[in-house]
């Protein structure tokens, strides 16, 4: 088990694209990332699970299961409320939503989150993504093409470590470069801002495009909690309701939270017994 000298709180966290079921999910990160704090409110937001991926050459490991259970955890222990938003890569979800399991677990398209005196339109952004939306081949090559540079990223960043050289994303130097991705970023942020407009709402919450961000858009609060394929990201409230994104070290776990044990150990061991037996339906992948 982990022992930490302090536990964060939050009145919410937000969760999205962590891609269970792929090579590049940071699941360890992110297990260890929702066991460090704890929230009223969790919204995972979208691609939680990668049903594309798993449908062709994903693999579903233990590791996965350990990042549910450490939110059924929540729930028990807790009493945190969890949301779980669909996206595009979890739309095997559409044939059950809504579903909700007691008071604290539901699936669902989208949702109107009340931020104090503020009303947020939660989303995963991908029903608003022309490609993803109209022409789903074009998403899944992109799929591909996306899983490729991950897999490059690995082997170039091994490099990296071994001659001292920190982490370089080359997939966000790409996103940073190439002006026709520059640009569908912000026709997306836009669109979306213009959506919560829309909904009388007077922010967006929303995930997809793998860049953390909260920023103004024409009167309207936009923000994105990233993802944890590379950027390991989430959003957090305060119970201020003040808003700010937060990154995952592994670095600051071990110095700020005093892990006792080894890193990849705790976040591999699980106690079975802690674990809703009632609850493993609705995870299992056909």
């Amino acid at each position: 088990m982990v022992t930490f000298a302090c536990m964060k709180h939050y009145r919410t966290i937000v969760l999205s694209d962590i891609h269970l079921g792929t090579a590049g999910s940071k699941v360890r990160e992110v297990t260890s990332f929702i066991k460090q704090y704890h929230c009223d409110t969790l919204i995972l937001n979208g691609d939680i699970i990668d049903g594309w991926q798993l449908k062709k050459y994903g693999s579903w490991k233990k590791k996965h299961t350990g990042f549910l259970r450490a939110i059924l955890k929540k729930i028990e222990k807790h009493n945190t409320k969890v949301y779980y938003v669909r996206g595009n890569h979890d739309d095997f979800l559409d044939q059950i939503i809504p579903f909700s399991i007691g008071p604290n677990f539901q699936i669902v398209k989208d949702l109107v989150y009340e931020s104090g005196d503020k009303k947020m339109f939660v989303t995963h952004g991908d029903i608003f993504d022309m490609v993803t939306n109209k022409m789903k081949w074009l998403a899944y090559i992109g799929d591909i093409g996306y899983t490729f540079l991950l897999w490059l990223n690995k082997l170039y960043n091994q490099y990296r470590v071994k001659n001292g050289l920190p982490y370089y994303s080359l997939s966000q130097r790409v996103k940073g470069s190439i002006k026709i991705a520059v640009n569908y970023v912000s026709d997306y942020e836009a669109q979306l801002s213009e959506v919560a407009k829309s909904k009388n709402c007077d922010g967006i919450i929303c995930g997809h495009i793998h860049q953390a961000a909260i920023k103004d858009i024409n009167d309207i609060k936009y923000m994105n909690s990233g993802d944890w394929v590379e950027t390991m990201s989430a959003l957090v409230e305060d119970h201020d309701h003040n808003w700010e994104i937060v990154y995952f070290s592994v670095e600051k776990t071990y110095k700020q939270f005093k892990v006792i044990r080894d890193f990849d150990n705790t976040i591999e061991e699980d106690d079975s017994e802690d674990y809703i037996p009632a609850y493993n339906h609705l995870f299992q992948m056909k």
